[in-house]
């Protein structure tokens, strides 16, 4: 690299909430992890963000790499950075939404073990800070 820092970097990860609208309570699409950290937990999809991908094309191929949706309209909606988000190192994801209004059919993929519809108001326990991550995009996007 000409332009080299001697400064530690962060990992990027890109993590992708897909709500299902529907004329009940909306619906959030999780995965089950496959791996360590929080292997068979709960989880937003999402991953890694490869060398030289632009970052909305990282989360779309997260997005159908996990459950096998695609073509879906993906807005950015915030970055997460805290340190200790992640239990592999300082790791900033951002975070992209998307909605459904006709039911789409899901299948876990890549490493995800499982892929499924969860109410809103009744998810599980999610891995990370998947949580408040979810909490910030109802109060943003169902008001």
């Amino acid at each position: 690299m000409t332009h080299s820092y001697n400064f530690p970097r962060p990992a990027v990860t890109v993590d992708i909430i897909i709500f299902r609208l529907t004329d009940k309570i909306p619906e959030v699409l999780l995965i089950k992890r496959g791996n360590d950290p929080f292997k068979d937990q709960w989880a937003l999809p999402g991953g890694f963000v490869d060398k030289d991908e632009p970052l909305k094309k990282a989360a779309a191929r997260e997005l159908e790499e996990e459950t096998g949706l695609k073509n879906i309209l993906l807005t950015q909606m915030h970055t997460f950075g805290n340190p200790g988000r992640d239990p592999r190192g300082h790791t900033v994801s951002v975070v992209y939404v998307g909605y459904l209004t006709e039911p789409a059919e899901s299948k876990a993929g890549d490493d995800a073990s499982e892929a499924e519809w969860f109410s809103i108001e009744k998810t599980p326990q999610l891995a990370f800070d998947h949580a408040d991550i979810l909490k910030m995009a109802t109060s943003i996007f169902l008001v």
